[in-house]
């Protein structure tokens, strides 16, 4: 389209806690995990729901599902009560330093924006390339997490569409990683779908912090000014497409994977990563002797010892990588790049975290963006064990998932799970023009890609 249509936003409010809970009158404080995350960008993902075929009173239809969603939604800010509130700086003179946490008493609270945009569900879903008009189903839009000091933590949008509505939610990096942002949606959608003021949820969240032995709850950074802490980055053009891959076509990555490295302890999600670095980097075109890398995003609760919660609210989060010489990676085999990952993954102990962690308190920084990511190296976020398609608020199961701006650029490769469920999973693959163009044509990931699934 040449004038695409355009999100108009209808209103807007702020959404509090029904009621206050005592632990909510004190400051939450920020661990070594939350703070690595100030200049990241908020965590923006949402679903894609078909309007039910019986409203024919639209606007009745949509202010009834408007209350009910504010009401749940203050109802799970009980429990969540953190993403109601605002990130407050105290500054130290002796020695120079300051304190960042969460003021979870004295905030107005989480925002909430009823939107609408003359599209249809086919109009977001059928094009090849994600249409750019997704990231305008999002507040927040290139926020950074240090931005909660003035904006909220958390921000829902309800955009409505001619044939379906789109929930989208950013919530703040430092306060949550995807495993606390998908805990926080299944618990708001639990309580949505109990239609009243029973707030009780299966998993209330833990708020206690945790902090290496010895360490917290405060902890003092040695920054002054926000110019030694902020960095923004605005990233190139890049196209963005979901690619579906069936739980058969994962089943023979894994298969060839073990037999080539004559094991059977490669996994499924170590196979595809493997696919994929391979085929971005044959994409790339890469002299022989470049270094490249694929990082996976990887949970540190299971990894603890002993075990965090996977309830535990907040940042888990660490990076292991892979490596090898763009020669190497695709002179070897599919075998041979999944065992580096999952030799990787092995390695990740308790040892290694709490090493990580130790380093980090001795030298306090903040993740840069630049420093972490180069454009030679593939990033799997997200995962495909989150719970995304039980979330349900009244219209069915939602036909797709999409996520905004934020955390992308080229290499940045998210996995969902798949729509039908069984072991399926979506790529949404983030890639310069070139290099989409030559994944596309890449023989290796056609012949693992489902190209004929289009609600992904």
């Amino acid at each position: 389209m040449s004038n695409p249509p355009k999100v108009r936003h209808i209103s807007e409010c702020f959404v509090k806690p029904q009621h206050a809970v005592e632990e909510s009158k004190r400051p939450f404080y920020l661990t070594p995990w939350d703070f690595l995350m100030l200049t990241a960008n908020y965590i923006q993902k949402g679903l894609l729901f078909t309007k039910p075929p019986a409203a024919d009173d639209q606007e009745g239809f949509i202010n009834t599902l408007l209350d009910r969603l504010k009401n749940s939604l203050s109802l799970a800010l009980v429990h969540f009560y953190p993403l109601a509130g605002r990130l407050v700086t105290q500054q130290n003179e002796n020695p120079p330093s300051c304190v960042i946490f969460v003021d979870c008493d004295n905030s107005p609270g989480a925002k909430f924006i009823h939107a609408a945009l003359d599209m249809t569900i086919s109009d977001i879903l059928s094009p090849v390339d994600v249409p750019l008009v997704v990231q305008s189903f999002f507040d927040h839009d290139r926020a950074i997490n240090y931005d909660g000091h003035t904006m909220p933590l958390l921000s829902i949008q309800v955009t409505e569409l001619e044939d379906g509505i789109f929930i989208g939610c950013s919530m703040n990096h430092c306060i949550a990683d995807g495993t606390s942002y998908w805990h926080f949606f299944n618990s708001w959608s639990e309580i949505f779908q109990a239609q009243g003021n029973d707030i009780s949820i299966v998993r209330p969240p833990i708020h206690k912090r945790w902090f290496p032995d010895g360490y917290g709850p405060i902890i003092n950074l040695p920054f002054t000014y926000q110019d030694e802490i902020i960095r923004r980055s605005e990233e190139p053009e890049l196209r963005e497409r979901v690619f579906h891959f069936s739980s058969e076509s994962i089943a023979k990555l894994k298969a060839k994977a073990n037999e080539e490295y004559k094991t059977n302890k490669i996994s499924s999600f170590q196979s595809l990563s493997a696919l994929l670095w391979r085929c971005i980097t044959r994409a790339r075109r890469l002299p022989l002797d470049q270094i490249t890398s694929c990082k996976l995003a990887i949970n540190n609760r299971s990894r603890m010892d002993p075990h965090l919660s996977q309830d535990y609210f907040g940042n888990s989060v660490h990076v292991v990588v892979g490596v090898a010489t763009a020669g190497e990676l695709l002179e070897q085999s599919l075998g041979w790049a999944a065992w580096q990952l999952h030799q990787a993954v092995v390695d990740h102990t308790d040892k290694v975290v709490r090493g990580l962690l130790d380093g980090w308190l001795q030298s306090p920084f903040i993740f840069q963006h630049a420093q972490f990511f180069d454009r030679y190296c593939v990033l799997m976020g997200s995962s495909p064990r989150f719970n995304m398609y039980g979330n349900e608020f009244g219209m069915g199961k939602a036909v797709a998932l999409r996520s905004g701006y934020a955390n992308k650029f080229d290499g940045k490769v998210s996995s969902f799970p798949g729509y039908e469920g069984g072991g399926s999973i979506a790529l949404e693959v983030c890639l310069t023009p070139d290099f989409m163009s030559a994944l596309e044509s890449d023989e290796e990931f056609l012949d693992a890609v489902c190209l004929s699934h289009q609600q992904q």
